[in-house]
């Protein structure tokens, strides 16, 4: 199945504790169905000091479900995602506006 969501599309978090926010997709996990977001399920996570690293309590973004993501068109808002051949090729559209992602 193809991918509805890809890296470095912007979306907006439908469900869960950081409903409403938004950012941009920095990884995708196909396999898992999840995706990790910029600024979106942020936990913290304790470190230890190196010799290349500080160490403390580090902010790291967890991955979030693909079901609680929806992409953001240009107006945006968000929106579902469908696919169209143009030419020979397969393409993304946003079905609220029509345009190709």
């Amino acid at each position: 199945m193809a991918a509805k969501l890809k890296k470095g599309d912007k979306v907006v978090v439908l469900a869960g504790k950081d409903k409403g926010k938004q950012g941009e997709i920095q990884s995708v996990n196909p396999s898992a169905g999840k995706a990790v977001v910029e600024g979106v399920n942020v936990a913290i996570r304790h470190t230890k000091q190196s010799q290349q690293s500080q160490g403390g309590r580090v902010p790291k973004a967890m991955p979030i479900d693909l079901s609680n993501l929806a992409l953001l068109d240009s107006n945006g808002k968000a929106t579902r995602v469908g696919f169209r051949m143009e030419g020979d090729k397969k393409v993304r559209f946003a079905k609220t506006t029509g345009e190709t992602v």
